[in-house]
């Protein structure tokens, strides 16, 4: 396969992962290869390999008769998100404490800076994208490639199973982000590694279920520290 085509079907991936956790193609939705390669403007090369990288990722599945369709994620995949986020991030700081450049230190430093601005200033609408940022930023730091893509694809699911909620308390939340930048910052990979541990159970009112994944009886979704009611949760 030419250059051009192996960045093409890799643009075309990340398109169509975007629009499955944004709900453009929502669960269990048939994703045809032609109607995908017209909307991306491409050939249906490109789009079959996309496929089966997201196949691949877990974000699509293949029916017997239907062809490519969106996963539909369980109550009990919902669940175990986390427990891997819980596993994974104190990792990922662990080795950005001992790997990370003066370039990570720099943008982590300025978005911890803009967090926090705009957290005591209330403009929480803002907080998000600069929250994957700092995610993504944290994890490159880690100086692991195949780790920092787990952390990247696990944040990416969080987000499509999950509905986006308003942090309950921004300014600590952004407070503790700057602790963790201080860690990495001086070295510290226990410490950095047990805020990360801190950062991992997040109020409970992040972790509401979209109405897409099929929840079980108990409408329950447990993260690693405490249990979280899907129906009572804030909304």
């Amino acid at each position: 396969m030419r250059e051009g085509s192996r960045i093409s079907a890799h643009a075309v991936c990340a398109a169509i992962r975007d629009d499955i956790v944004s709900g453009v193609h929502p669960p269990g939705s048939r994703l045809i290869e032609e109607l995908l390669a017209r909307r991306y403007g491409v050939s249906r090369v490109p789009v079959r390999e996309a496929l089966r990288t997201l196949a691949s990722e877990g974000f699509v599945t293949t029916r017997r008769h239907a062809g490519a369709c969106v996963a539909e994620p369980t109550e009990r995949e919902a669940a175990d998100l986390l427990d891997v986020r819980a596993l994974l991030e104190p990792l990922g700081a662990a080795r950005a404490a001992q790997r990370r450049t003066e370039a990570h230190l720099k943008v982590l430093r300025g978005l911890v800076r803009l967090g926090q601005e705009r957290a005591r200033g209330g403009r929480t609408a803002e907080l998000r994208p600069l929250g994957d940022w700092f995610d993504e930023t944290l994890a490159h730091a880690s100086g692991s490639p195949s780790l920092a893509a787990l952390l990247t694809q696990l944040r990416l699911k969080i987000a499509w199973v999950y509905a986006p909620e308003t942090p309950l308390r921004p300014v600590e939340i952004w407070d503790a982000h700057g602790a963790l930048v201080d860690a990495v910052a001086r070295g510290d990979a226990e410490r950095a590694r047990a805020l990360a541990e801190a950062r991992a159970g997040r109020p409970p009112g992040e972790y509401r279920l979209r109405r897409a994944v099929r929840v079980g009886r108990t409408g329950r979704v447990r993260n690693p520290k405490q249990s979280v009611n899907t129906v009572s949760a804030r909304s």
